[in-house]
């Protein structure tokens, strides 16, 4: 037995015997040269190498040993008065550390290979358009949108002078609605796939490894473009192809099989051409996509009306919420975060939560057509606006709505609250606003606090035009969060409206395990926009799933 086992040995026993420090975890794997400790500190001890290095030493009780040290796991616990951080932290003992930060994946050359058309290079899209090539399958991808640095102008020109590009704003484009909402990668989907797959390729095309520490990852705006222009490039080099300003038409139906698409493309000249696509399609056009669910409820293709949530964006000041969750007149402070909360409560037998969380962020336009006001939320990296805001939405079941009929009902639900909105705002996208008290109190606010929502906002009685179904259980649920959170309920906040792309309004039918749609072989309903997804992590996961769907349609052999 030579010396490396022997003391391997000793390092089991007395770990099982409890013989190390409290508070500290090793893994066995490692053989004592590289541990795994589970610390909990403060967060000026956390944010500072220096100060968490001398504790681990301490910990350790070894100070010469120490080579390296690197966070692979953070989370904030702000519970009690004193906020902690809890950290897992490798370090590296008598060894250089690892520079490996994540796995790389090696994208063979699929040029020549079968293809797959991909509708859609939001997050769904796009990693099914990845995980297609790492199969050995050429994608090719249509978006209807422009690529992730020309949509900025059209999503400007919303702001600046209230005009919707029906193809290029907050939900059409290259990366989707995901690319303008913060880039959050926090999911509680983890059954259906692997988030760290997902988390990692992120990495490789350029996102803060970061994300693979966090307990609630994001990007952030002003960085999320630069890794979704990275993967399109990955996708071209290896031999697919990236269409833009293509919106796919139709589908390709032979009997009981989808054999491709027609779309129309807009040319350079301006001009509009039509071109046929061949091979199994998986469909991942986003939840706004509502010319693809008219398309589909007017070919009889088996579509259901899915339940949402609408509301509006609550803003509050980002130092209120900074106090309110830090339990301190400070604020974050110097090592702290802008502040995240989360709230959910039952109101009348309906669920009544906060969604889409942007600390220290902004309120966006989120329009997709005319006669539309829509609200959404982002942040960048930093999160260092001077707002924070969050969707809060009341659960709203098809059974709810009463006056219509069919599997577009709930759609048409949406297109009437936002028609509504619309009007209120002076039809423009100025959108009606309120102050959070008078919301509750059923008062109109003679004037509205500063706002992060650039096209501006109009103060509107929300209380007395939206519908009531809403306003009520939106109105308990604002006392009861602000009973459980001291200072959240008050008039520096402002309610924004509406907000109601929080999901589908339709759920395109497929097979559990085929992943195909149920009567159609060779078309798969993906992601979000199909009802099997909410957020970029899950809709990724799912479009991997899709991709090994189709792989394994096109080579039913395993070829």
């Amino acid at each position: 037995m030579n010396v490396l086992m022997i003391v391997a040995f000793f390092f089991i026993l007395l770990s099982q015997n409890n013989v190390f420090p409290r508070g500290i975890s090793y893994s066995a794997t490692f053989l004592i040269m590289v541990q795994e400790i589970q610390l909990r500190v403060l967060p000026q001890v956390a944010g500072n190498e220096k100060a968490l290095k001398n504790t681990i030493e301490q910990s350790l009780g070894n100070a010469q040993g120490l080579r390296g040290l690197r966070i692979v796991k953070r989370s904030i616990d702000a519970r009690q008065r004193q906020v902690m951080v809890n950290l897992t932290v490798r370090v590296w003992i008598d060894e250089e550390p690892s520079q490996e930060m994540f796995q790389q994946i090696d994208y063979p050359h699929v040029e020549g290979r079968p293809q797959v058309i991909v509708i859609g290079a939001g997050p769904g899209g796009l990693f099914a358009a990845l995980r297609l090539i790492e199969l050995g399958l050429r994608p090719i991808v249509v978006e209807r949108g422009k690529n992730v640095h020309d949509r900025k102008k059209d999503i400007a020109r919303i702001s600046r002078e209230h005009i919707v590009d029906v193809d290029s704003n907050y939900s059409f484009g290259e990366g989707g609605a995901g690319a303008y909402s913060d880039g959050k990668l926090y999911t509680r989907s983890k059954k259906r796939g692997s988030v760290e797959k997902i988390l990692n390729v992120f990495c490789q095309h350029g996102a803060s490894t970061d994300i693979l520490i966090d307990a609630h990852p994001h990007i952030g705006t002003d960085r999320l473009p630069r890794v979704i222009e990275n993967m399109r490039n990955t996708i071209i080099n290896c031999g697919g192809e990236v269409h833009f300003q293509t919106k796919m038409t139709g589908l390709l139906i032979e009997g009981n099989r989808v054999t491709g698409c027609v779309c129309s493309r807009t040319t350079a000249t301006n001009t509009t051409e039509e071109l046929e696509l061949i091979g199994p399609v998986i469909l991942a056009t986003g939840h706004s996509a509502r010319d693809v669910y008219r398309m589909l409820a007017a070919r009889n293709i088996e579509i259901e009306a899915k339940g949402i949530a609408v509301g509006v964006r609550l803003e509050h000041p980002a130092t209120l919420i900074d106090q309110i969750q830090y339990h301190s007149r400070e604020g974050r402070g110097k090592w702290l975060p802008a502040a995240e909360y989360t709230y959910v409560q039952q109101c009348k037998e309906r669920g009544v939560y906060s969604f889409c969380m942007c600390p220290g962020g902004f309120v966006v336009p989120a329009a997709t057509g005319p006669e539309q006001v829509v609200v959404n939320g982002m942040s960048p990296s930093s999160r260092g606006g001077r707002w924070s805001n969050s969707g809060m939405v009341v659960e709203i079941r098809p059974e709810d709505v009463e006056d219509v009929e069919g599997p577009l009902k709930m759609l048409h639900y949406q297109e009437e609250q936002e028609r509504l909105a619309w009007q209120q705002g002076g039809r423009r996208q100025t959108a009606p606003a309120q102050r959070m008290a008078d919301f509750v109190n059923n008062r109109l606010s003679y004037d509205l606090p500063d706002s992060s929502y650039a096209p501006g906002l109009v103060s509107s009685p929300l209380h007395f035009w939206m519908p009531k179904f809403i306003t009520e259980r939106l109105q308990e649920g604002f006392r009861i969060f602000g009973r459980k959170s001291h200072g959240f309920l008050t008039n520096e906040a402002t309610v924004i409206g509406i907000e109601t792309r929080t999901s589908a309004p339709v759920r395109i039918l497929r097979n559990n395990e085929t992943l195909q749609h149920i009567r159609l072989e060779g078309l798969y309903p993906c992601g979000e926009g199909a009802g099997y997804a909410g957020g970029i992590v899950s809709a990724a996961i799912d479009g991997e799933r899709c991709a090994e769907a189709a792989s394994r349609y096109c080579s039913p052999s395993g070829a």
